[in-house]
């Protein structure tokens, strides 16, 4: 069987590329070569994270894999047979869980059997769809095509510290069905969520007073959720709009250094920019979608922004299978066809 060549560096030249060829070579049994992985990064080569997505890859198909070393920057893999079963996998550091959690899912949806999956790491770090993104706006999208798979958070897990933890039931089904999603359909509700650990109270007092002036949101919309020290120190702001057809959740991060007001306005900044849009899916939420659209039924929807993220994920994934995807220009954005 030949095998497939991945140039790391293509398109925007991160985590995503590798991901989604790990995914797709379990998926469709073809082996993969891929270099210059996360060739556009400020620190390019397999990061802890990017490791353990490669690990739990090979784990649930006993793959052949070469290059799986921390900084390695070229990879071989070889997918075997597909195994359902029970699976632990621990990043080590505050790593993303729901980036390897989202690696192994297509895979496991087509397993013969039951799986469950737990995952130690970050749950709520930057540059990642935090658990609140998978649990509310991804996995109902899935479910709506089919997928049966429930998501459970049992413990927070903040940068740098990391000690998170996710587990998953994923049951097998029949291919996963068309996803068509055009329009928001009516609105729901919104609400604002801010969560600190071992961080004084007022830090998310002041990030939902911002948010409150910003989206005119009353008290009733702005939660403050405080939780146990011994997982902190950790804040995360979480924005969720509910429509009738998607829900988006949008997230800001505490950092040390940086002002909770400053936190609080660039996710709110999110919020506005796609309540003032018409178009249902988010870019993060696009490139979300792309991997179990392609391998089920197909279908279409609408987004504000084609950014190099997705054109970048379609890239993969059309390497990988007989699938064409047009990126077509529409009134609201771009509507992707598959």
């Amino acid at each position: 069987m030949n095998v497939i060549e991945i140039d790391g560096s293509e398109g925007e030249g991160g985590g995503q590329i590798l991901r989604s060829s790990l995914s797709l070579a379990i998926c469709t049994q073809q082996p993969f070569r891929i270099t210059n992985i996360r060739a556009n990064r400020e620190k390019p080569g397999l990061m802890r994270q990017h490791l353990t997505a490669v690990n739990a890859a090979a784990e649930i198909c006993n793959a052949q894999v070469d290059g799986a070393e921390l900084g390695s920057r070229t990879l071989a893999f070889r997918p075997g047979r597909l195994t359902a079963g029970d699976y632990s996998f621990a990043i080590g550091t505050a790593g993303s869980c729901t980036l390897v959690f989202q690696t192994v899912l297509p895979a496991l949806l087509t397993a013969a059997g039951e799986s469950r999956v737990r995952i130690t790491g970050g749950t709520h770090n930057p540059a990642s769809p935090p658990f609140d993104f998978l649990a509310r706006s991804f996995l109902p999208l899935l479910g709506r095509m089919g997928a049966n798979v429930q998501l459970d958070l049992t413990s927070y897990g903040f940068y740098p510290r990391g000690g998170g933890e996710i587990r998953a039931r994923i049951a097998p089904g029949a291919r996963l069905g068309a996803l068509n999603l055009r329009d928001r359909g009516a609105w729901v509700r919104g609400y604002a969520e801010a969560y600190v650990a071992a961080i004084p109270l007022h830090v998310a007092q002041r990030e939902l007073e911002v948010i409150g002036r910003a989206l005119a949101w009353p008290k009733e919309q702005l939660l403050l959720r405080g939780l146990p020290n011994d997982v902190g120190p950790g804040n995360a702001l979480t924005i969720t709009l509910e429509y009738q057809n998607v829900t988006e959740v949008f997230t800001g991060f505490g950092e040390k250094g940086v002002r909770a007001e400053t936190v609080a306005e660039q996710a709110a900044a999110e919020a506005r920019d796609y309540l003032s849009a018409v178009a249902p899916v988010g870019e993060h939420l696009a490139d979300q979608l792309l991997l179990p659209m392609a391998l089920g039924e197909g279908g279409c929807f609408v987004t504000a922004r084609a950014t190099p993220h997705l054109r970048s994920n379609i890239a993969v994934i059309e390497r990988f299978t007989q699938r064409r995807i047009a990126v077509e220009p529409v009134s609201s954005g771009f509507a992707i066809n598959m």
